[in-house]
């Protein structure tokens, strides 16, 4: 099966894509192209797909580059392949030939360029990251590479939307207790204790307040779409074991 590849005419012409599930090997709950090695699919069906990707960025497979995501700020400068996966969530460079390959099944894959200077990046923005500054942190570690933040173009890409994600009280005061602004990416839930959150405009708002050029989101959302779509909300409410990692790539 043909590879689904969401691109974004801002990122142009640097090559990139938002790989959907659709034309992998992988099978069961993890149909399609699961490219996550840290879920228990069958490592070499996962080396395929992955390999698939990198083909169609016209990567050799090794530079397809990923981190060890932890939900944190912190920035990789990658300059070539790492012999050893550091902890990190987002990824930066200057150099050629690499692909920058974020995972994400639910948090927001953010992909990053600026043109006039040939730098890119890649975040992996959940909530607890995007609180925390990663996507303000890939800006830092590219300007550091010589870009300009006005310069930038940022693309959030699927992820899950605000009616699909119900949070609880607690959730809503680990935002509004730290920034009573934060308030308007909430709405009212099922029940008087539920909240829905919309992570893609928070996002938005953290890359803008940050001085990004260009910041949008592709508007697909991973819960409710499960053909195209991996998500590991849907998966605990099906009470499945396991779930897929959609990839996210960029490269010079």
């Amino acid at each position: 099966m043909t590879l689904e590849i969401i691109t974004d005419k801002k990122l142009a012409p640097m090559r990139h894509g938002f790989f959907t599930r659709k034309g992998g090997a992988s099978s069961g709950v993890f149909s399609g192209l699961n490219c996550g090695q840290g879920s228990s699919d069958q490592s070499e069906i996962v080396a395929h797909n992955r390999g698939r990707v990198a083909q169609a960025l016209d990567l050799e497979h090794d530079a397809l580059v990923s981190v060890h995501q932890v939900h944190s700020p912190d920035v990789a400068h990658v300059i070539a392949p790492f012999s050893e996966t550091p902890k990190a969530d987002a990824m930066v460079t200057a150099s050629q030939g690499l692909g920058l390959a974020i995972l994400t099944a639910d948090c927001q894959p953010v992909l990053f360029a600026d043109k006039k200077a040939g730098v890119i990046g890649a975040a992996h923005a959940g909530w607890k990251g995007a609180q925390a500054g990663v996507l303000e942190a890939t800006v830092d570690a590219m300007e550091a590479l010589g870009a300009n933040a006005t310069n930038i173009a940022a693309v959030i890409g699927p992820c899950i939307s605000q009616k699909a994600y119900e949070v609880g009280q607690e959730f809503f005061e680990q935002f509004t207790d730290t920034d009573p602004e934060t308030r308007h990416f909430f709405i009212n839930g099922a029940s008087s204790d539920k909240y829905l959150f919309d992570l893609p405009a928070f996002g938005l708002s953290r890359l803008r307040a940050r001085g990004v050029g260009h910041a949008t989101w592709t508007g697909h959302c991973t819960y409710s779409d499960e053909a195209r779509f991996y998500s590991y909300r849907r998966t605990t409410h099906l009470g499945e074991k396991d779930y897929g990692r959609l990839v996210s790539v960029i490269r010079l």
